[in-house]
């Protein structure tokens, strides 16, 4: 696969929402305007959660917008193997610890944030522990300081319209060592997708704002790992009457129920801030959006 790819990669736990349109159709687009490539790809690594009949609502609602996309899918639950090869490569590199922090550990030993309050931060407590002393329950974790100072200086690309330009991955540094693996899945979302982006060849990813500070410790995996390193974009996020983004929690705003009530797809780019289908050229840098 040559010149661009992008990729849309929902995980099949609910339905899409309107925030999952502008994503996908923003991908769409900015693959129609480079001649290039898009690719669907399913994220069902948390098995206890995603279901063969959300995969399929997905597809079908995909379709209906007008999007189209060579098969077979991708799906992560497949590609097991592959993430279990990148995450023994890190521990070679020596830049993995196993942690048996509960998020209570992580809360106590932070003196608990008030209610409501984002997940906690992880403080370090089991850093320098080896791996060969991992256990069965324990997560793995991967050492940002170490990994820094194995990569040097490092930077990815901004091309979105929110922050654009070069951004240093030194910014990973402030949200505390992710975690790379959990006993339950076995791998994670940071080291899933970079394992994959690799593997599908994509040049540019295309997704919320939100995933932003996640930009900042993929590009140190990929530069661990001696993987291509694709520009992003980052789009703005589709917000309800109180300001907060979408989730598959809101089902008011499923794409189905649209559909239902006889709204089209230029209807729903249109609630999504993009020009209709074959208006001309695409706007993809339009304000924080309320959905309606």
């Amino acid at each position: 696969m040559t010149g661009y790819v992008t990729r849309f990669a929902p995980s099949p736990t609910g339905p899409l929402h309107l925030g999952h349109a502008l994503s996908a159709l923003t991908a769409w687009d900015r693959a129609r305007a480079a001649g290039g490539t898009f690719l669907l790809r399913i994220e069902d690594i948390d098995t206890a959660r995603c279901r063969t009949e959300w995969e399929a609502a997905i597809a079908d609602d995909l379709r209906w917008l007008g999007l189209a996309w060579p098969e077979p899918v991708l799906r992560q639950s497949d590609r097991m193997p592959a993430y279990r090869a990148a995450l023994a490569r890190l521990a070679d590199l020596g830049v993995l610890y196993p942690c048996r922090c509960t998020r209570g550990d992580i809360r106590a030993a932070l003196s608990a944030p008030q209610e409501g309050a984002p997940a906690p931060l992880y403080p370090g407590t089991c850093r320098g522990r080896a791996m060969a002393d991992a256990g069965p329950g324990d997560a793995i974790r991967l050492d940002l300081s170490r990994a820094l100072a194995l990569t040097g200086p490092l930077a990815f690309d901004e091309a979105g319209p929110l922050r654009p330009g070069r951004h240093d991955a030194a910014l990973a540094l402030a949200d505390g060592d992710p975690v790379l693996a959990r006993r339950d899945i076995g791998t994670s979302y940071a080291l899933a997708v970079v394992v994959d982006d690799a593997a599908q060849g994509v040049t540019e990813v295309v997704r919320g704002a939100d995933l932003f500070a996640a930009t900042a410790v993929q590009t140190i995996l990929q530069a661990l790992l001696g993987l291509p390193r694709p520009t992003y974009w980052h789009h703005d996020l589709i917000r309800d009457d109180a300001g907060r983004r979408l989730a598959k929690r809101d089902d008011a705003r499923a794409l189905a129920l649209y559909r239902a009530a006889g709204a089209t797809p230029d209807d729903i780019r249109r609630m999504v801030g993009l020009q209709p289908a074959g208006a001309g050229r695409i706007s993809t840098s339009a304000p924080s959006r309320t959905a309606v």
